[in-house]
Order: structure tokens, then C-alpha cells, then sequence
């Protein structure tokens, strides 16, 4: 044949190559699997409630949260959130719980993983050239004569899959959606550190208020205790008074010792979370130390629902689902044919004591693989990627569904909680003064020491109440915090 008539077909190879190429990247040609629409719930109102009553996704808008919205539902914004509650010891534990836990590392590293499958499945669409060089040195044997033989080769091989069905795309579909997964993942680490730095915080200071609590009830019960034995050595007081004088005083100091153990134990466990050293997370505790913090007014939105769509956990699921279409599309790809334009030069060097001389060949034309017969595993590839995707969209939904509830729970909460802070007060006000009198009529003579004990009973559960209202009011608003995503916006 002539050789002239290969250098003809070379350009029209190429050519129909780089048309089919150019087709497939502009969605011309055919792409298997399911073309993925996200589920309109991901971005709008309507899909949270759509979520919570198990309705479609077509039914009617939701328009309001069934649970009372605090402050009026007036709209402000949620993002800033921490500052909002004036407390700068806060401030610096979050900003280092931020920059050291471990959990976010792991979800930014995780995020570096995508990144690199997004780059090799990008790859796979393109051109891909390999090199290689070579050199030995032997001996030729040719009849009673032998020649020392010098060889060098250098190659060039080239390869090109044309996605002619759209394979190579739904693998870069499933590795973008995969990337946006982990980041959305990332941000939900931190939206749960902050969140979890929060209530250790709080948590703190609410056993600061309560050893305050503890701690004076230990006071005047040891004083008490001290005036009552010292009536009983003087024949005052009945001995079994200054007993039980002595047992309240005990119980008392217990009580205060316990307390304290489990600030420490909240120390402990900021110290973790934050990556700072004990002493700098004492010094910081010491800067705002008995005082509960306190938001200032936080105004949520009249449809909180609508900031549903922030939370990035759900956002992961929703890149799980697409991730999870793109992977059917992959699957049903390995069961049709491939066609690649595979190429090579090599030139070759030989040298010998008696000649030398090179030799140059090349190679280029399209190579089909087409799938005849594997044992139905093909077949159950796609079925499992099927599964995988019902798997990944019953998550969705039933993250959804939980979003809702712990939104409605924690406005439940807060509600709850602002209503009870009153009744509260009102009580700890009316006890401590009971118990104050209670105490004067004993000093004087007219009452006895067990109507004291009861009144300080009753007083220092009031005080604890009333501090364990406190928190929850602001533990209320932590778990809004967490339940809208946090400061985070898609």
C-alpha cells in the first residue's frame, strides 16, 4: 500500500477524534444514567415542611413554624453570633477552638482528598502522553561470529478515551458533588464546635452560679451550726439541735465540693476543645467569672425555615444524593462500548563494532473495547448504584425531617424557658425571704431550728431553679444556633 496513503488518514483520524471529542464535552452525544435535578426542598421554604409531614415535594408552601417565635419573630440576622452575647472570654475560646480542633483539620484534610479525585477524574477526559527512554548492552551471535551490540530506544505513547456516552462525565459529576459534600462537611464541623464550646461554656458558668448558691447556704448553715453548739454546752439548746445543726452544716460543705469537682470537670473539657493550655483557660474563665451570659435580644426571622437551607449538613446530604445519580450514570457507562485513539513513536538506535543504524516507527488509529460477557456483574454494579441512591435520598429526607424537629424543639425551649424565668424569680425572691425570717425568729427565740432548716431548703431550691432556668434560656439559644446551621450560608 502506498505510504503516502497513511500519512492521508493520520489528519482525518484526528479530525473525526477531536470532533467526537468536542461533541461529547458539549453534551451533544448521549450521557447515561439519570440526569440529576436536586430536589427543589434544598433551596426553598416549602421543603421543610414538606420533610416534616412526609408530603411531596410538589405540595403547598409551608408558612409558618408551629412553635411560638421568641421575641415576635422580628428578622434579624443569625451570622455573628457569638459577639451578640458580649462576653469576650467567649470570644477567644471559640476563635482557638476554631483554629485548633482537631475535628475541623480532619474535615478540611477531608477536603483535600475531594479536590485530588476531582483532579483525576478531570484527567480522565483528556489526552494522556507517557515518555520513556531505555538503554541495554549485549551480544549478537551470527553464525561463528559475535558483535557487541550497543541499543537505545526512546518512546512516546499517547491515549485518548472519547466519552462517547458520557461515562468520564458522570465521574467528574460524582467527584464535584463529592467535593462539595466534604466542604459543606467542613463547615457543619464547625458550626458542632462551636456549638459544643458553647455549652461547655455555659455549662460552666452554670456551676459557678450554683457553687455561689452552694456556697452561701454553706455559710450560714456553719453558722448556725456554731451558735446552736455552742447553746447546747450551755444547756440552751437540746443536744440533738446541735446535731442536726452539724449534719446540715456537713451536707452543705459536700454539696459545695461536688459542685466544684464538676467545674473542673467542665475546665477539662474546654481545654480539649479549644487546644489552649489549663492556665490560659483558666485566665480567660477569670475575666468574666459568676456571670451567665447573656444575649442580647436575638431576633430570629418570621420564617426561620428559610434559613433551613444553610445548614450544611443537609447541604452534604443533597451533594450525596447528586454524587450518588452520578455514580448510576458511571455504572451503566462500564456496559457500553469504549472508544480511545491510541498512538505511539519510537525511534531505536543500534551500534556495533562493524555497523550501525536507527529504526523509526510509529502508530496512531482508534481502538474499540466493547463488553461481551462478564457474569452479569456489570449489570449488578448499576443495581447496587441504584440502591445506593434510594439509600443516600431516604438520608436526605430523614435529615430534613430531623432538621425541622430540632429547630422547632429548641424555639419550643426558648420559649418555654423565657416564660418560665419570671415565675422563677418570683419564687427564689419569695423563699430567700421566708428563709430570712425563718432565720431572725430563730435567732430570737420563736421559731425552731427545724422550721429554719425547711425554710433554707426550700430557698436554695429556688436559687438553683432559677439558675437552671437561666441556662436553659441560653442553652436554648446554643441549640437554635446549631439547628439553623450557625453562621454559615450556602
Amino acid at each position: 500500500m502506498n505510504p503516502l496513503h497513511h500519512l492521508r488518514v493520520v489528519p482525518r483520524t484526528l479530525t473525526m477524534a477531536a470532533g467526537l471529542a468536542w461533541l461529547a464535552g458539549c453534551g451533544v452525544l448521549p450521557r447515561v444514567g439519570p440526569d440529576y435535578v436536586g430536589p427543589p426542598q434544598t433551596r426553598s421554604h416549602a421543603m421543610a415542611q414538606a420533610a416534616a409531614t412526609g408530603a411531596s415535594a410538589q405540595s403547598e408552601a409551608f408558612q409558618t413554624w408551629q412553635a411560638p417565635l421568641p421575641h415576635g419573630g422580628v428578622p434579624a440576622q443569625l451570622t455573628d453570633w457569638w459577639r451578640q452575647f458580649d462576653d469576650p472570654a467567649l470570644l477567644v475560646l471559640q476563635e482557638a477552638a476554631q483554629r485548633e480542633n482537631a475535628g475541623i483539620a480532619q474535615a478540611a484534610a477531608r477536603i483535600e482528598q475531594a479536590r485530588v479525585g476531582t483532579v483525576a477524574a478531570n484527567a480522565a477526559g483528556l489526552p494522556s502522553v507517557d515518555a520513556g527512554l531505555s538503554a541495554s548492552r549485549g551480544t549478537l551471535n551470527i553464525g561463528t561470529d559475535i558483535f557487541l551490540v550497543n541499543q537505545a530506544r526512546a518512546s512516546l505513547q499517547a491515549g485518548w478515551e472519547i466519552d462517547l456516552f458520557g461515562r468520564i462525565r458522570r465521574e467528574q459529576e460524582a467527584a464535584g458533588a463529592r467535593l462539595d459534600a466534604r466542604t459543606d462537611d467542613w463547615h457543619d464541623a464547625r458550626v458542632s464546635v462551636a456549638a459544643e464550646v458553647a455549652a461547655q461554656y455555659l455549662q460552666y458558668r452554670y456551676c459557678e452560679a450554683l457553687v455561689a448558691i452552694s456556697q452561701a447556704d454553706a455559710e450560714s448553715r456553719a453558722g448556725t451550726a456554731t451558735v446552736t453548739e455552742r447553746a447546747a454546752q450551755a444547756g440552751f439548746q437540746a443536744p440533738a439541735a446541735a446535731a442536726l445543726a452539724r449534719a446540715s452544716a456537713a451536707e452543705s460543705a459536700s454539696r459545695v465540693t461536688a459542685q466544684r469537682a464538676d467545674c473542673e470537670l467542665s475546665v477539662k473539657a474546654l481545654v480539649a476543645l479549644t487546644g489552649l493550655s489549663e492556665p490560659t483557660v483558666r485566665q480567660q474563665l477569670a475575666q468574666s467569672a459568676s456571670r451567665m451570659p447573656e444575649p442580647r435580644a436575638f431576633d430570629v426571622t418570621a420564617v426561620p425555615a428559610s434559613l433551613l437551607a444553610q445548614r450544611p449538613d443537609l447541604a452534604a446530604a443533597e451533594r450525596a444524593v447528586a454524587a450518588a445519580s452520578a455514580d448510576i450514570g458511571v455504572a451503566e457507562g462500564d456496559r457500553y462500548p469504549r472508544l480511545s485513539l491510541l498512538g505511539s513513536v519510537a525511534p531505536l538506535g543500534l551500534k556495533t563494532s562493524s555497523f550501525s543504524g536507527s529504526l523509526f516507527t510509529w502508530s496512531i488509529g482508534p481502538s474499540v473495547s466493547l463488553p461481551v460477557f462478564d457474569g452479569g456483574r456489570r449489570a449488578a454494579n448499576v443495581q447496587a448504584a441504584k440502591a445506593a441512591y434510594v439509600a443516600a435520598e431516604a438520608d436526605y429526607r430523614a435529615r430534613a425531617r430531623q432538621a425541622v424537629r430540632e429547630v422547632e424543639e429548641a424555639l419550643v425551649r426558648l420559649n418555654s424557658a423565657a416564660l418560665r424565668e419570671q415565675d422563677a424569680l418570683t419564687a427564689s425572691q419569695g423563699y430567700r425571704r421566708a428563709a430570712d425570717a425563718a432565720d431572725v425568729r430563730w435567732k430570737n427565740g420563736l421559731g425552731s431550728l427545724l422550721e429554719l432548716e425547711e425554710a433554707r431548703r426550700y430557698a436554695l431550691a429556688a436559687d438553683s431553679t432559677l439558675a437552671t432556668v437561666r441556662r436553659d434560656r441560653v442553652a436554648a439559644w446554643v441549640a437554635l444556633y446549631r439547628a439553623l446551621g450557625g453562621g454559615w450560608s450556602a
